[in-house]
């Protein structure tokens, strides 16, 4: 886990700007929280929504109701499984996601109205934390705009990695709060003061300064990364420290990854591939091809052989 420290540290423009509308009271009706995945989002709106609460009734144990999720005066939503959905029968568009097919559904968000009609009880405001929001369908996005159009007693926390896949009116109706992604050396700060020293422990073959280029700045993805990169098999890793050029090993690779790893873990392993190929050719075209790939896996377009035509259009460039 991350230390609460460092992410006030790493994320103090954030924290001034949030306690100054604590400060203040000056609460706008929605709230988009925006940057990559692992940079502390969701701790941060946790114990803004926290003070909100604490600012009304600090007698009662607001930070253990939270984490519960049995405060009267907060609600959050979370992307449902598509499994779950057609089992539901619902007509949806199916998105790829990095735990699978997900969505949030219009019900969910009329669930919303419901709960905003009914009269606050420890708070004068109430409180409504949407995760991944960018996972809203059509219908679930149109429902939410009315309702932040509406004037009610609620404030909006909107979280997100991907603020082009939400409806520009959605946008222009909230405040966006950036967090900016870590510097390599804040992140190499984290994982030598503050991670859990047998979570970060890594694969003694391999250079953690290639899964730190990987993560986008993103503490949080680094622990991710450092998750997989420790499952993968010897028969993958013992192949990925240069482009292959075997066709036979591009053969038994392919078929490898495709059988051990899931969707997210293969896209990992190709943004990880891009940092050590890049490294070790400098070729644009190497790394444009792996592009076209992640591409391909993210549409769930035939993993082995998207894998197989990248790995031999690679072993033919010239590097």
């Amino acid at each position: 886990m991350i230390r609460e420290k460092n992410n006030l540290l790493f994320n103090e423009e954030v924290n001034i700007c949030l306690n100054s509308i604590i400060k203040n009271k000056s609460f706008a009706n929605g709230y988009i929280f925006y940057g990559a995945e692992g940079v502390g989002k969701k701790q941060t709106a946790i114990r803004f929504i926290e003070k909100v609460f604490n600012q009304f009734s600090s007698s009662e144990n607001v930070e253990k109701r939270i984490s519960n999720n049995n405060h009267p005066d907060f609600l959050i939503i979370k992307p449902s499984s598509l499994l779950e959905v057609k089992r539901s029968k619902s007509s949806v568009n199916e998105e790829m996601t990095k735990s699978g097919s997900e969505i949030i559904k219009i019900a969910q968000i009329r669930n919303i109205k419901t709960f905003l009609s009914k009269k606050s009880i420890h708070s004068e405001k109430k409180i409504v934390l949407i995760i991944d929001a960018h996972l809203l369908n059509e219908a679930a996005s149109n429902c939410l705009l009315k309702t932040l159009e509406e004037p009610s007693n609620g404030i909006f926390i909107l979280l997100t990695s991907k603020l082009n896949l939400l409806l520009d009116t959605i946008i222009s109706r909230c405040q966006i709060v950036r967090f900016r992604s870590f510097s390599n050396k804040q992140i190499n700060s984290i994982l030598k003061d503050s991670l859990d020293p047998f979570k970060s422990s890594i694969n003694g073959k391999f250079n953690i300064q290639d899964l730190i280029n990987s993560s986008n700045g993103s503490p949080g993805q680094l622990l991710k990364n450092i998750e997989i990169w420790n499952e993968l098999s010897d028969e993958i890793t013992n192949k990925l420290n240069s482009p292959i050029k075997n066709y036979l090993e591009i053969l038994e690779v392919s078929k490898l990854i495709s059988e051990q790893l899931d969707i997210y873990q293969q896209i990992f392993l190709v943004n990880l591939i891009q940092i050590i190929w890049w490294r070790k050719t400098r070729n644009i075209n190497v790394i444009k091809k792996l592009e076209n790939l992640k591409f391909r896996l993210r549409q769930n377009i035939q993993p082995r052989l998207s894998w197989e035509i990248t790995f031999m259009k690679i072993s033919i460039e010239d590097i």
